[in-house]
């Protein structure tokens, strides 16, 4: 949509600002429904008719400005210059209108990952400990749901997250963290917050090796079979083959009917040299030795809100723990 100063604009065209469902899209593909990777449930502008006194006037004008202003500052884009009309203003002051509206499209189609003031971490939802101590695998499946796969697409399309908190406690009787306690901390301090959205996952921590690295996977990548997101390594420390691992799935393939998202989150002592103790040599010897203490796998969700230019948000339906194995 290229225009000079000084051309008319028909309602048609000003429309397509408004409401194009196809690239270059409008407003209301963006920030309303939308479908797939756009669309944030926002309330969607009306358009205008050739008989609305042949003309598109500043009301309609400031509606589309101020939408899309309060929308940038969600995504904290920068629009171009300029400010509210009045009645006999000149076109041109909306020449770049659709450069500040495919600036838009692409954060959301992105996930709002530019989003900050506008997301808000939730409490604890579901907390999955090991059973106990244990030297093998602790592997936790957690879910969220949505009343629909609109509200489904509208949450992770705003910049909203699914994130995982892992923590270790104490090694129950014995006096003294493992060596296997501290292999697994800097593994918890490698992953920080591990976070999953619309079309990437992230970790807030650093450090070890990341073996598998499916971090530009998100939510609408997903199917029916869980993808592995990232495997986190020890690498810093004796247990090299200690791993944290996240894998994802969804309950339908297709963005925008999916209603339920899993999440596989696993600690991994593949360690085959833990001593073995017996009947003859157990006496003063910590039978736990080579066990790692009691980790749990929390859920959280960061969710959208309305403080930085959304008019309405929503969020999951319910959340919960499909599984909690200690082995």
């Amino acid at each position: 949509m290229g225009y000079v100063a000084g051309e008319l604009i028909k309602d048609d065209e000003y429309n397509a600002f408004v409401a194009s469902s196809s690239s270059p899209f409008g407003y209301n593909h963006i920030a309303g429904t939308g479908s797939g990777n756009q669309g944030l449930g926002q309330t969607e502008l009306a358009q205008v008719s050739a008989s609305d006194s042949n003309q598109i006037k500043a009301a309609s004008w400031n509606s589309l400005l101020a939408a899309i202003d309060n929308l940038a500052n969600h995504t904290n884009d920068t629009m171009t210059t300029r400010g509210q009309v009045t009645a006999g203003d000149p076109i041109k002051i909306k020449a770049n209108l659709a450069t500040d509206l495919a600036t838009l499209s692409a954060s959301v189609a992105g996930g709002c990952t530019g989003a900050t003031d506008g997301l808000t971490e939730s409490s604890e939802l579901r907390s999955a400990a090991a059973s106990g101590r244990f030297a093998g695998s602790h592997v936790v499946e957690h879910s969220v749901t949505f009343a629909s796969g609109n509200n489904l697409r509208f949450f992770f399309n705003a910049g909203g997250k699914i994130r995982i908190k892992l923590t270790r406690t104490g090694n129950g009787g014995s006096s003294a963290k493992t060596s296997k306690d501290d292999s697994v901390d800097e593994l918890i301090t490698a992953m920080g917050n591990f976070d999953i959205g619309a079309q990437v996952s992230t970790r807030s921590g650093s450090g070890e090796s990341l073996q598998t690295d499916g971090l530009d996977k998100g939510v609408d990548d997903f199917g029916t079979s869980y993808q592995t997101i990232a495997v986190i390594r020890q690498s810093s420390g004796t247990y090299t083959t200690m791993d944290l691992k996240f894998e994802g799935k969804v309950d339908n393939a297709t963005y925008g009917s999916a209603v339920k998202v899993t999440i596989k989150c696993s600690v991994i002592d593949a360690d085959s040299g833990d001593s073995q103790f017996t009947s003859g040599n157990t006496s003063g010897v910590d039978q736990f030795a080579n066990f790692i203490g009691v980790t749990d796998f929390a859920l959280h969700t960061v969710n959208p809100n309305t403080d930085d230019g959304l008019g309405s948000v929503v969020g999951i339906s319910d959340s919960a723990i499909e599984s909690n194995t200690t082995s």
